[in-house]
């Protein structure tokens, strides 16, 4: 019998960690993910010299499945997929391995290759961020896939057989790394990437993914008093990584455990994972160095649950976040294209009439503000503002970077030009003070245009701006149907639209 697909689970058996995820299936017929559980193994670390699984991981791995298993009983899972990457598939008993979970698990291990680990890893990557060009970089505990893309498409892939665990083993032996042991560390690092000369020189951003990855970005953050919530997407330089290097470099790892952000499980193994970072941003001369939350477990789950085959532009990414935070707060797809449409018309004649020319980013960023303005009133129709600049300010927007979704933050919750400046005071020097304008014009329009649609009927059909003179012009606004809650917010907001743009401007409404 065919399995349901309403819930859906990924168990991810890594050298470092194990990990569960649990996907549920909204009404959108699209899946998001409910559980994350995981659980630190370090299998690599019962890989003996003559490449065995010892029985201590064999039984250690069992356990963690059994308890796995009990939270799939719990959550009614219909269907699971268990794949496992390099610890598993470099144990030369990995046969023997196979059946004895099988035989105590019920669950049937799907060993991904080199290849396919890598694959799975960029997938995630060009579904989920905004860079068309770039390498990727998923460290483990016992490899590290590399791959190249242009335009979105795959171009090269490689997997090395170490990791972060068989780094720390072979080449860090004390509680601190010696000179000679970093000498025998970089030159390793440094001998592997050159055996991939198509990485030499590309200039383009480097996209880390895995835990490694994120304790080292949640660490930058928490040195910063980052004012975000999230790391997917978040971007470095390599500046910032070589001061977090010399710092770890410095301390005991009993001293590294007490960094702010870093995982105490990984206090040993974020030296090694930084030296990698390093030369590989060395390597590529590369000066964007970001973070992606996505990753194996996802990329496996865009391409064989959802079957995601397209490569999508960066709108399309953007809008898929979009139109799921439009479902998960409940706001009508109907006005929320409306205001789209509305808020484009003014835009365009705001430019066309009086020469009010927005940057082709902000332009975007209002048709998406436009389609969740407000959303804030989901949670309270009394501060809907504050709700809505903290909910998207710190929601994760697949294809928008921390900057691009602070701005369209601003935009969908803009009330006035007090309380614009007010959430800006985090981030003062985010925004120039010309982008700051734009922004202010971008959220005066978006309101205006969710105040001719403020019964949600749809009834405006139609702006049309006419310049009166330089200062002053007026908004010819077509209706059908009985239009007065409209007119009424429409002329309670145009003033903050006026004020934005230094021009008076009158309303007339048609039927």
């Amino acid at each position: 019998m065919e399995p349901s697909k309403s819930k859906w689970a990924i168990i991810d058996i890594g050298s470092n960690t194990i990990r569960l995820v649990l996907y549920h299936k909204n009404e959108l017929g699209r899946y998001k993910e409910a559980e994350n559980i995981k659980a630190a193994a370090r299998l690599r670390h019962y890989l003996n010299k003559n490449g065995m699984l010892e029985l201590k991981g064999i039984t250690l791995l069992i356990k963690i499945l059994k308890g796995f298993n009990e939270v799939l009983e719990f959550h009614s899972a219909e269907h699971v997929k268990c794949v496992a990457t390099a610890a598993i598939r470099q144990a030369v008993n990995k046969d023997e391995i196979l059946k004895i979970v099988k035989e105590q698990t019920g669950f049937e291990i799907n060993i991904l290759s080199e290849k396919e680990e890598a694959y799975y890893g960029y997938f995630a990557v060009i579904q989920t961020t905004p860079i068309d060009e770039g390498v990727t970089i998923d460290i483990g505990g016992g490899s590290t896939e590399i791959t190249y893309f242009q335009n979105r498409q795959l171009i090269h892939s490689h997997s090395f057989p170490f990791g972060v665990v068989s780094l720390k083993e072979q080449f860090i032996k004390g509680e601190k790394i010696t000179i000679e042991e970093k000498d025998s560390l970089l030159d390793f690092i440094r001998q592997s990437f050159q055996k991939l000369p198509w990485l030499k020189d590309l200039q383009v951003p480097i996209i880390a993914i895995g835990g490694s990855a994120r304790n080292v970005a949640q660490i930058d953050q928490n040195m910063k008093n980052y004012p975000l919530s999230g790391i997917h997407q978040y971007t470095m330089t390599p500046m910032d990584l070589n001061k977090i290097l010399s710092i770890v470099e410095s301390l005991k790892t009993i001293q590294v455990e007490k960094l702010e952000g870093l995982s105490k499980d990984r206090s040993d193994l974020i030296l090694p994972a930084l030296e990698v970072f390093v030369q590989l941003s060395e390597y590529v001369q590369s000066e964007k160095f970001m973070f992606s939350g996505k990753g194996l477990r996802d990329g496996i789950f865009l391409k064989k649950y959802e079957n995601r085959g397209d490569l999508f532009d960066t709108d399309e990414i953007v809008k898929r976040s979009i139109n799921e935070l439009v479902f998960d707060y409940r706001i009508s797809t109907k006005h929320s294209e409306h205001v789209a449409y509305l808020a484009k018309q003014i835009s365009s004649q705001l430019e066309t009439k009086f020469g009010i020319s927005l940057d082709d980013n902000t332009k975007k960023m209002i048709d998406f503000s436009a389609h969740v303005y407000y959303l804030g009133q989901y949670v309270d129709p009394d501060l809907y503002s504050q709700h809505t600049f903290y909910l998207l300010a710190n929601s994760s927007i697949n294809g928008l970077e921390h900057k691009d979704r602070l701005k369209l933050a601003l935009i969908a919750s803009f009330k006035n030009k007090t309380l614009l400046k007010q959430y800006c005071g985090p981030f003062a020097n985010w925004f120039t003070r010309e982008e700051l304008q734009e922004i202010r014009i971008a959220g005066a329009l978006t309101k205006l245009a969710a105040a001719l649609d403020a019964s949600k009927r749809g009834i405006v059909k139609s702006v049309f701006l006419q310049k009166t003179n330089e200062n002053e012009g007026s908004i010819t606004i077509k209706c059908i149907g009985y239009h007065f809650i409209e007119k009424y917010q429409a002329e309670k907001q145009i003033k903050h639209l006026e004020k934005a743009i230094n021009k008076g401007i009158k309303l007339i409404f048609l039927k």
